[in-house]
This record gives structure tokens, sequence and C-alpha cells, in this order.
């Protein structure tokens, strides 16, 4: 909840050092600020305030070797680590291309950033991290102990902007949309929705309907989704784990998203929280955070590409996983004939009924 009356920095820095096995994110949460202006609020002592566009930061981060790149949402973490390198620049979208690390990054929302170093019971802790315009965090890359310090270092002293002042202002925070469909149109979005070559056009095709994802998955039916119970994602997160079938796991927030692929391997459940931890990926789920899952079938010129979605109760997207579809390790198949037996919600119904 975000606070009526102004805290300073001298206050905030306070309460981290009250509090310093608390993450940041929590912290901010308790002081009632966002995360940025957590952090804007060490600027001068051991946060420095650089600019927050893509080309730079990235350009930054192909320097620091192996790291970990992490990307969450309100109800998702997603850990990767690689060294990034194939950057594409673009004025609405771009992209850092590798097997580890594979981001989509959307420029319009990269407004803050900081390098950052803390002292932690195990030593210094190194990271860069980008905010959205309301100081909610939308990209972090965490330095290892096999990352570059030299390069950290003149990085440092090369990117640090005019403007380090230790206070920030941020926007209001935008909810997330609410689910919006259009009855009207269902039959266009059908016939469209059949005619479909690549993934990519369903974004367009729901926004010229003025429909947006989920609001279509409500109103679309068979064949192109089926709504599965809650309970599903643990099951298909179990099942992937078993049979070792590589999948494509995406997480993001409105300013990027990071993706994983390849196999899940070890699951470690924690209260609430499902975690994938495996060697270079980590993956950390609020399972009582997910409102509605469907099964999504959409036309593609390689096949169907099948989808197992979930949302929150406020309609926001928390992940999206797929079957690997890459040559030679094109796992489509077998990630659709998982998803094919996850339980539906018709299913639980009838089984009420009876």
């Amino acid at each position: 909840m975000a606070r009526t009356t102004p805290i300073t920095s001298d206050a905030i820095r306070a309460f981290q050092a009250d509090n310093p096995r608390m993450r940041t994110r929590d912290q901010a949460d308790s002081l009632g600020i966002s995360e940025a202006q957590l952090v804007a609020a060490s600027c001068g002592r051991g946060a420095t305030r650089i600019a927050a566009h893509p080309d730079q930061v990235m350009a930054a981060a192909q320097k620091l070797g192996k790291v970990m790149a992490l990307t969450r949402n309100e109800s998702c973490v997603h850990e990767k680590v690689g060294r990034y390198d194939n950057y594409h620049t673009g004025k609405h979208a771009a992209m850092i291309l590798t097997e580890d690390i594979d981001l989509r990054i959307f420029p319009s929302h990269w407004h803050h950033a900081f390098m950052v170093e803390a002292e932690t019971e195990t030593g210094p802790r190194r990271s860069l991290q980008v905010f959205d315009a309301a100081g909610d965090a939308v990209h972090k890359i965490l330095l290892r102990a096999e990352s570059s310090l030299s390069a950290w270092d003149a990085l440092r002293l090369s990117l640090a902007v005019p403007d380090q002042a230790d206070t920030l202002a941020v926007a209001p925070r935008t909810p997330p949309e609410a689910a919006k469909s259009n009855p009207d149109k269902i039959e266009v979005l059908r016939e469209e929705w059949r005619r479909m070559t690549d993934t990519h056009q369903f974004l367009r095709l729901t926004s010229k309907l003025r429909m947006n994802r989920l609001g279509a998955y409500r109103i679309a039916g068979a064949p192109f989704v089926r709504p599965l119970v809650p309970e599903a994602v643990n099951a298909l997160l179990a099942q992937l784990a078993q049979d070792g079938t590589e999948v494509m796991v995406f997480v993001g927030n409105r300013g990027c998203i990071q993706i994983h692929s390849g196999p899940i391997v070890t699951l470690r459940p924690m209260g609430p929280w499902q975690n994938v931890m495996d060697p270079g990926f980590n993956l950390h789920l609020r399972l009582d955070h997910v409102a509605e899952v469907w099964a999504v079938d959409k036309p593609t010129q390689r096949g169907a590409a099948i989808s197992v979605e979930a949302f929150d109760a406020q309609g926001a997207l928390i992940f999206q996983i797929f079957g690997l579809g890459k040559e030679g390790r094109d796992s489509r198949a077998a990630f659709g004939r998982t998803v094919a037996v996850l339980p539906g919600l018709q299913d639980t119904a009838a089984e009420v009924a009876s």
C-alpha cells in the first residue's frame, strides 16, 4: 500500500539496516514505497543511478561475463544463468537471443536503472536493476563469483548519470487489465484464429477485435481453448519433471519477458511456493495466486502451438509453457499429450454432478 506521507531516505536506510535479511521487495512493501525508491535511497552509498534505456543496459550486460538474469511478476520469479549476447535493438521491442538468456524487451517501460552494491552476510552482492515508471522491477542482472568485476567497476563509472539524488519520484501503478471480451465478435475471433500461421498474430487479432488475451480465451471455446483446474499447474510441472519433456517457460511483466528452453528436473515445494531448482534455471511460483488456467491451441505453419497459461485473480498473466519446437529438439507432440490429460474444469464439474 502506498504511503500517504513522505518517508526520508535516512529512514529508508535505517529500516534496511534493521531488517538485513528481508528481501528488498518486501522492505519496500513494508515501507509503502516502490522498490526503485528503496534502491534510490542508497545512491552515493552503494547504489549508482544509470541510464535505463535497454541499449545502454544491454551493452553493459554483455561485458559482465556469466551472470544471473531475473525477471518476475507478482506471482512468479524466473532466473537464468548465462551470458548476455546477441542483442537486437528496436524502438518498440528489443531482444537478447542466446541459448541460456532469452529476453523480449519493451523499452517504453524501462524508466529507472541502478548499479547496486550491497553488503551481505556472505559478502558484497552486485546487481544491475531496471524499474518501470511506477518503480516496480522490470529486470535484474545479478553478478556471480565468475562475473567480471573489472568490467563492473568500469561500467559503474562510465554509466553514471549526473543526477545521483537519493530520492525518486514515481508514477502511480497501473493495475492489470481485467479480462476483456467482445461476444459480438466471437465468430470472427474463431474464424481468424483458424487462419493464424504464427502465434505472434494472436495479440494483433485480439486487439483488432477489442479484446485481450484472457477475454478471448473465455469466449473462444473448443477446439481453441480448454479451461483447466488451478491444480493442473502443479500436475503439469510434476509430469514434466518426471518425463523430461523439454519446454519453453515464459515469465514476464510489462517491460520484459524471460524464456527458459529446456527440461524441468527438480521440484522443491515450500509453503505456497512451487520451486524449480535446476542448474542454470530456477523458477519460483506462488501456486495460491493461480486463479485461471487455460490449455490453448494456436495454429502455426509448423503445426499446433499448444500452451498452458496461468492467470491471477486480477486477470494478469503469470506464465506460459509451450513444448520446445527447436530443430532436432521438437517436444511439441509429447507436450501436447501431457496437456491433453490435465484435469479440466468441465471434468471436475461432471464428477461433482455424478
